[in-house]
């Protein structure tokens, strides 16, 4: 597989290579050594979700308090999303910047967003179906979100009228969510990145 590094540091999409005859094909969506290798330290499983979405509806921005933070490997099994990557990170050179990617059953690449990044995606087709492998379970009280129209991101959603869940059209926006004291700072999370790191060396 390739892993190529986005223009936000911490996240990563993967292309995978794909074996194909008269049966089907056949491919490999994660491979923990290749990830480790481009990220620094092996990504720990600890919860995997998945989602189905109707065409139109955005989920996110999401994110988690740091430590521990969440970090996640994200693909599309079925259908297309566009998937989005947000820094929310407090002192980040690309502080309030976003990439795309987009996730399909036909290229079946992957995205890999560090702890202290946003995530959301908007379905491009019915059904569409999400993956996602995560490095610590879920906490209530330790989630947040940020609102995904916020004019201050600009993101480009592919839909003229996006479906958002109650929960995501109350979020705040991005200076807000900094105001109330919400956004992970990028010092605290490159703190614990190297932690992380420190830990697959002493293995």
């Amino acid at each position: 597989m390739k892993i190529r590094p986005l223009g936000i540091e911490g996240a990563f999409e993967v292309t995978p290579v794909q074996h194909g005859d008269s049966r089907g094909r056949f491919l490999e969506w994660y491979r923990f050594d290749a990830l480790a290798e481009a990220v620094g330290h092996r990504l720990d499983l600890a919860q995997a979700n998945l989602s189905t979405s109707a065409k139109g509806v955005v989920r996110g921005i999401h994110f988690a308090d740091v430590p521990p933070g969440q970090a996640k490997y994200v693909t599309c099994v079925s259908g297309a999303v566009l998937d989005v990557i947000v820094d929310i990170r407090v002192g980040s050179p690309t502080f309030g910047t976003w990439e795309a990617v987009r996730l399909d059953d036909e290229d079946r690449k992957a995205v890999y967003l560090g702890e202290g990044l946003g995530h959301g995606f908007c379905a491009l087709t019915e059904g569409a179906t999400v993956a996602y492998l995560c490095s610590s379970t879920y906490r209530p009280g330790h989630e947040h979100g940020v609102h995904p129209l916020d004019p201050e991101l600009g993101i480009a959603w592919p839909v003229s009228d996006p479906v958002l869940s109650g929960k995501d059209a109350e979020a705040p926006s991005l200076a807000d969510a900094g105001v109330k004291g919400l956004l992970p700072r990028y010092d605290a999370v490159h703190s614990f990145v190297e932690s992380l790191r420190q830990i697959d060396d002493s293995r």
